[in-house]
């Protein structure tokens, strides 16, 4: 019998939540991995096949982790699930359900295979040759991964984001049609491909949806802030009617805009499935309350997102938790973080200091 005594409240509500579509708002240090864990084991012990369950997460290391802490709670193998990444999940459905255009082979490139392609398409274009100012393949390459994920044309990606780079836009253009082309020409998908032809792949032909769709009883979205808009429709075409979806995520943590990641998708979930139970996630076990009134009073000058109060049971420490310091120039922030590692050895191990910046350069 599984036992979930030790779960919070809000953490219990999601675990044994009904079918439906469900949105867990999970602050930062609340349990989010445990949560899911739990309902992975709840919904096996109380009947679901473990063949029907769909677990995709940021990255495969953490389903491997989480489909092992849920066997651990069961006692017993839980075989079956199919967990990982959004795009190991892809290429296991295009390897069953081969593109047409590729001929019945299916090759995704790798770093390296991308950048002798993007070189061959440079050759056979004479673009770039001689001209320092032209970026180089790897830079390309970011560039039109960058336009793929957002769904944007990549002279909007130059304007927007490399306008140095405008000069060049005609030819990027044009090497990028070249780079199409040229994959087509020999059956072959990058990284990027993976999602879109698996939702074309949907699109034209219902009879693979409705398997998927007769397959997936329950599918759980880790992550969800971070997801990009044909992730979010992969969700929708692959939840169907039904809705048995479990999305978990927070809208103040979704940090990776830059590759493509919209926190639309998490702000729009209960828009996009009728019927949404949403829940919150806010007892916090990492943090003291110092520092959560602090992130509680940031988070409550956002003008959109799902309101929450972050709080924790954990004892207060003896000396305060937050200092706020107001440096007048880099050099002094500097000599203000080492001056206070400096007097802090006298007390704490070295390895137990961390200094947070915001970029490499600092």
């Amino acid at each position: 019998m599984l036992d979930i005594s030790s779960l919070n409240d809000a953490q219990r509500e999601a675990v044994t939540a009904p079918e439906g579509p469900m949105l867990v708002i999970a602050g930062a240090g609340s349990g989010k991995t445990r949560t899911i864990v739990y309902r992975l084991a709840w919904l096996a012990e109380h009947g679901l096949d473990p063949h029907s369950m769909l677990l995709l997460t940021f990255t495969r290391k953490a389903s491997q982790e989480m489909l092992q802490r849920a066997a651990q709670l069961l006692g017993s193998q839980l075989l079956g699930v199919q967990g990982g990444t959004f795009h190991s999940f892809a290429f296991s459905v295009l390897r069953r359900w081969t593109p047409e255009w590729t001929q019945g082979s299916l090759s995704v490139m790798d770093t390296a295979d991308s950048t002798a392609a993007i070189q061959a398409c440079k050759e056979n274009l004479k673009i770039g040759k001689g001209d320092r100012s032209f970026p180089r393949t790897q830079a390309v390459i970011g560039l039109l991964s960058k336009a793929r994920n957002k769904e944007m044309d990549l002279d909007q990606i130059l304007q927007r984001e490399a306008q140095h780079l405008l000069p060049h836009a005609a030819d990027l253009m044009r090497l990028g049609d070249a780079y199409r082309d040229y994959k087509r020409e020999h059956s072959l998908l990058d990284y990027d491909d993976l999602l879109f032809e698996l939702e074309q792949l949907f699109l034209t032909r219902q009879d693979i949806l409705e398997t998927m769709r007769m397959r997936f009883g329950q599918i759980m979205v880790d992550e969800y802030q971070d997801t990009n808009k044909v992730q979010a429709r992969l969700v929708r075409l692959l939840a169907g009617e039904r809705g048995n979806v479990m999305a978990v995520g927070d809208d103040a943590q979704s940090i990776y805009a830059f590759r493509g990641a919209t926190v639309h998708n998490i702000l729009e979930f209960p828009h996009q499935f009728r019927d949404t139970r949403i829940i919150r996630l806010e007892e916090n076990y990492r943090s003291v309350q110092p520092v959560l009134d602090i992130a509680n009073c940031l988070l409550a000058n956002t003008t959109e997102g799902y309101r929450k109060t972050l709080y924790s049971r954990r004892p207060l420490p003896d000396s305060p938790a937050v200092t706020l310091y107001r440096p007048m120039s880099d050099l002094s922030q500097a000599q203000l973080a080492a001056r206070r590692i400096e007097e802090l050895l006298d007390t704490v191990r070295p390895h137990e200091i961390a200094v947070l910046f915001r970029s490499g350069y600092q």
